[in-house]
């Protein structure tokens, strides 16, 4: 768990706000990745405070560079960076710890913003938000064209998640429904009811129906018929 850097209090999961002393942490990338400011290379605004962006490099495996606001310290990933950085931060874990990974989806979201549809740094456009990874806990804010939105401690809680082996039982969980889908296909395509099968239906000699099938009326007035005429 992450502290303070003022007080060394435990931070809350969801939130870079300390809420012994009320100081804002960076605990997003310090401790994780040394990172230095570039200068922004768009016209990127913060969702949340309006503001330019500023872009770091994370210097993750040469070049990582991606945008955060220097006031609520949220972070936006390009398309594909935010999986890239996950994978190169969290290596080796081969162990699901289910219990803190239940504990961490129990934890309540951040209070720090109310629950609302923010838009797109980029475009603009209103983003939807998503369970990242499904059963991550985080409510990230995606635009399908440019990338992922996370607020303050997001990024934390994903770390934490994927050490305790989240995304190995996302994975696991993935792996059950595509069988279970393939098993309920499986049955539907071999209970198919026949279709226009019509019964064959034959006679005896007064015309009575046979396979002990009741007669109808026409076979009736034919027997009254021959009776009549006999």
């Amino acid at each position: 768990m992450a502290n303070c850097n003022n007080c060394s209090a435990p931070l809350p999961p969801h939130s870079n706000i300390c809420d012994h002393c009320g100081s804002k942490n960076d605990t997003d990338l310090k401790g994780i990745h040394q990172f230095t400011i570039h200068e922004p290379d768009s016209a990127r605004t913060c969702p949340r405070c309006k503001i330019s962006l500023q872009t770091i490099d994370l210097k993750v495996e040469g070049k990582f560079l991606i945008e955060r606001c220097e006031q609520c310290l949220g972070l936006f990933f390009d398309t594909g960076e935010l999986e890239a950085l996950l994978k190169a931060s969290v290596t080796h874990v081969y162990h699901i710890d289910r219990q803190k990974i239940d504990g961490l989806n129990q934890t309540s979201p951040s209070k720090d913003y109310p629950t609302t549809y923010i838009p797109c740094p980029v475009c603009g456009s209103i983003m939807n938000r998503v369970n990242f990874g499904t059963r991550s806990g985080v409510i990230i804010d995606r635009c399908p064209e440019h990338g992922m939105w996370l607020d303050g401690g997001e990024l934390r809680h994903l770390l934490e998640w994927v050490k305790a082996g989240g995304e190995l039982l996302s994975k696991q969980k993935n792996e059950q429904l595509k069988k279970e889908k393939a098993r309920q296909n499986g049955k539907s395509r071999n209970i198919r009811p026949s279709m226009g099968a019509t019964p064959s239906v034959t006679f005896d000699q007064y015309g009575s129906i046979l396979n002990n099938q009741a007669p109808d009326i026409f076979t009736i007035l034919v027997r009254v018929m021959r009776w009549l005429a006999s």
